[in-house]
């Protein structure tokens, strides 16, 4: 017996597979789940057999959880949550409560985290049904399109530069700057009145936490030359360096001119955003020693 797998229903399955103590089913005939007897007996029914009523879900225990989180913190790009990250997986008892406790800190990144669990699951789900329908006879359902991104930058506010936002955005900029393997691509301190000049732009987080700025200056040939694009290392991963380059050029100003960016080395990955933004490679330079 077949079933459509509706949201309804994979918002209940998705909820049933992280019950570690009771055992459900997924009733075909119903469209629903069904659960155990009070006695703990199974369902009197065929499971994924030809033309059963009932089917077992899909396994998720611990192991699948743990093996999320390591890929989460694989693919953390924040690296001082990424090492308490780590530090929490390689507890011996109490890591999922560790592993929380470190995101309960950082709120954008808990968030982040839900989001990206929640995928693991709906895939797991997925290839479940897929499975299931092979079965059937029937072609498998495709991916749903990702929001993570999207849902995490909500809880960021992007707003223009104001003299106010100085001390802030030129501690953020040093720190960057003492941090990277190639300082030569940044320069040596932050003008106050170039910024105040702008554009430039803001994030910062629900709460009024600076989280980081973009900045440009425009030469004698109109070119647009964005001089600074720094965002605190607890807020990196979760695009808010994209969001900041794409309002900044946003703005009227830079609509209407070309751009130019240094990218030092340690950040090839940005490569990819700046291409989607329009960006090509003019030169690559390289150091020995």
């Amino acid at each position: 017996m077949r079933f459509s797998l509706s949201p309804e229903l994979s918002a209940a399955i998705l909820f049933a597979m992280e019950d570690q103590e009771r055992r459900f089913m997924v009733d075909a005939r119903e469209g629903s789940l069904a659960a155990r007897d009070e006695d703990g007996d199974e369902i009197d029914a065929d499971e994924n057999a030809g033309g059963g009523r009932y089917y077992a879900l899909p396994v998720w225990d611990s192991s699948d959880g743990f093996q999320v989180m390591e890929r989460f913190t694989a693919k953390c790009k924040s690296a001082p949550i990424r090492k308490a990250l780590r530090a929490a997986l390689e507890r011996g008892r109490g890591v999922f409560r560790a592993f929380k406790d470190v995101l309960e800190a950082y709120p954008e990144m808990e968030k982040a985290w839900y989001a990206f669990k929640e995928k693991e699951m709906k895939k797991a789900l997925r290839d479940w049904y897929n499975g299931l329908r092979e079965e059937w006879g029937l072609e498998r359902i495709g991916e749903e399109p990702e929001e993570t991104e999207d849902l995490v930058l909500e809880d960021f506010i992007f707003r223009n530069y104001t003299p106010a936002d100085f001390d802030a955005a030129n501690a953020l900029y040093l720190a960057c700057r003492a941090l990277s393997p190639s300082p030569e691509a940044f320069s040596p301190c932050l003008s106050r009145e170039a910024l105040a000049r702008g554009p430039a732009v803001v994030a910062e987080t629900g709460k009024g936490i600076f989280a980081g700025f973009c900045a440009a200056a425009f030469s004698e040939d109109a070119l647009c030359d964005i001089k600074a694009l720094a965002v605190k290392p607890e807020y990196r991963g979760l695009g808010v360096g994209e969001a900041l380059l794409s309002k900044l050029l946003e703005k009227p100003l830079c609509k209407k001119a070309a751009a130019a960016i240094n990218l030092p080395g340690d950040l090839e990955f940005f490569a990819r955003v700046l291409a989607r933004e329009g960006f090509a490679p003019l030169w690559t330079r390289y150091r020995r020693g």
